[in-house]
């Protein structure tokens, strides 16, 4: 139990601790020249990298080729997150590799793309902009409450989803 509290405290910290809360110039369209071992440890707010291949570079195990094929599915994956989430891409793509990190060491590993797009899932039933980072705190907390990854995800789809009718309701 402490272990659990732990965690979640942790992942809370590094959740704020990479928010920077100013506006963020907007991204360029300029790719890393580096990705892997070599690349940013995370994305910083001035980083010109393209959160899409960065985060498919990010993924262990993977291949040139495989980051190739990855980045096209990330974009788009990133550019529905981006009409889901209050965070931009690149806060989104280093929330994912933390969350995807977080859930190795559990040894609860998940492929970061599948991981993204099932989140943005969820959160987009509730029909407004979400915070990503706390989606991944729950998404986080729901897998070490012993739920798998489907499980997790309509506990965190049905959360949102009543969002959406309870907003409904209001008008």
């Amino acid at each position: 139990m402490r272990s659990a509290a732990a965690q979640a405290l942790l992942l809370l910290s590094l959740l704020l601790a990479g928010c920077d809360g100013g506006e963020q110039p907007p991204e360029p369209a300029v790719v890393a020249t580096k990705s892997g071992p070599e690349g940013p440890k995370w994305l910083s707010p001035t980083d010109a990298t393209e959160p899409a291949l960065w985060l498919a570079s990010q993924e262990p195990r993977q291949s040139a080729e495989t980051i190739t094929e990855r980045t096209d599915h990330l974009r788009h994956s990133l550019a529905r997150a981006k009409r889901t989430f209050i965070e931009d891409p690149r806060m989104i793509a280093n929330r994912t590799v933390q969350l995807g990190q977080m859930l190795a060491e559990a040894g609860q590993g998940e492929d970061y793309s599948a991981l993204l797009d099932g989140l943005e899932a969820a959160a987009a039933t509730s029909h407004r902009k979400q915070l990503f980072g706390e989606l991944c705190q729950h998404y986080y907390n729901s897998r070490q409450q012993g739920l798998d990854r489907t499980k997790a995800l309509v506990r965190l789809t049905d959360r949102y989803a009543a969002q959406a009718i309870t907003q409904g309701d209001a008008q």
